[in-house]
């Protein structure tokens, strides 16, 4: 056991998380929470690699080390606050109580030093697993399954943007699963996996940066252009959305309060739209949806989905739709979309007596 061996052991992963640890620390677009949870999560690679190469080693003598079931119960407890960290860091919004499961494994997997419940090392230094010797494996299961699910059943995300999570989750799984079965494959395959699958979550995360507006998180007008010639064909109607008296906001009550409307209003934007309407912030106040393949009564339905969500608010938009016949573009699409919409806010400032320019 040396610390050639462990280089020699460990090169790969050593670099991943040197690299990491710098492109973090210059890193200007994440939340410093979230810079935190990746830096975490490294620090806990990082030690998981010396704590089963120490453990490999003294589970290769023929002499028993009192050192190595509580390196045993690092390794196990390591594996799983890994798991939840990076749960934390793909979906913010999570609970503490997540943490809960991974902190009674630790409990249960130190106890079992004494107790034996869990795994223990005999006499002769051979491993063997106690009554809930499957007790890590089942628990990191469940977060596998509570990730899979929150990105299935997230609103939020678009189709296309869940096969760089479902890949991470998926080969996640394979490192877990494929030593049960493979006598040559170690957990070592779990600490490169996951190093390998935290930088490409890195990357997506700022590839996210230049598909959406840094205030409202909407894809941008970048994304729309893209997006509309991409999906071209499958559009079938442009909603488009305009805030009501966002000057007299921001000149009355300041930006920031501007800002709040401008958030406020894509949030209900949000929660309006369904599979396959996908909510871009175009302009300062200005909003589109993209409809592909929704029928007129689906982009109605919409409508009012956005009207009901906007009625929860102290604020009001305009709204304007366009059905795409077989002759028209998407430029024209969204300028019948735009009309439709001119109209309408043209009619609320009447009602309403207020200025537009106000």
């Amino acid at each position: 056991m040396t610390i050639s061996g462990y280089l020699a052991e460990h090169w790969g992963i050593l670099v991943l998380l040197a690299g990491m640890a710098i492109v973090l620390r210059s890193d200007v677009h994440l939340e410093r929470v979230m810079v935190r949870r990746i830096a975490l999560t490294n620090a806990m690679l990082f030690l998981y690699s010396v704590s089963c190469y120490v453990e490999t080693y003294l589970g290769n003598q023929t002499v028993y080390s009192a050192l190595r079931p509580v390196l045993s119960a690092v390794n196990y407890s390591l594996v799983t606050f890994i798991l939840v960290v990076i749960i934390s860091i793909m979906y913010p919004e999570n609970k503490k109580y997540l943490y809960i499961p991974a902190i009674l494994n630790a409990a249960l997997c130190f106890i079992s030093i004494p107790t034996k419940i869990v795994f223990y090392i005999s006499e002769d230094n051979h491993f063997f697993r106690g009554k809930l010797g499957y007790l890590t494996y089942f628990i990191n299961a469940l977060y596998l399954v509570y990730l899979i699910y929150n990105m299935i059943e997230s609103e939020k995300t678009h189709k296309d943007e869940l096969y760089m999570p479902l890949f991470l989750s998926l080969t996640s799984v394979l490192c877990l699963v494929m030593p049960l079965f493979f006598d040559n494959m170690t957990m070592h395959w779990f600490n490169i996996t996951i190093a390998i699958d935290v930088l490409l979550y890195y990357v997506f995360l700022l590839q996210q940066f230049t598909k959406r507006d840094n205030l409202t998180k909407l894809l941008n007008r970048q994304s729309y252009y893209s997006d509309a010639e991409k999906y071209m064909d499958s559009i079938t109607a442009v909603v488009t959305m305009d805030m009501d008296g966002l000057k007299a906001i921001n000149d009355n009550e300041g930006h920031i309060a501007g800002d709040i409307a401008l958030k406020r209003l894509a949030d209900c934007f949000t929660k309006a739209a369904k599979q396959g309407q996908r909510v871009y912030r175009i302009g300062g106040d200005e909003y589109v949806i993209l409809c592909i393949g929704s029928s007129e009564t689906d982009v109605q339905s919409l409508i009012e989905r956005i009207r009901q969500e906007i009625a929860k608010t102290a604020y009001t938009c305009s709204v304007g739709y366009a059905m795409k016949s077989d002759a028209t573009t998407i430029d024209k699409l969204f300028q019948r979309a735009d009309t439709n919409l001119y109209e309408e806010k043209k009619q609320f400032y009447e009602r309403s007596g207020k200025n537009r320019r106000l």
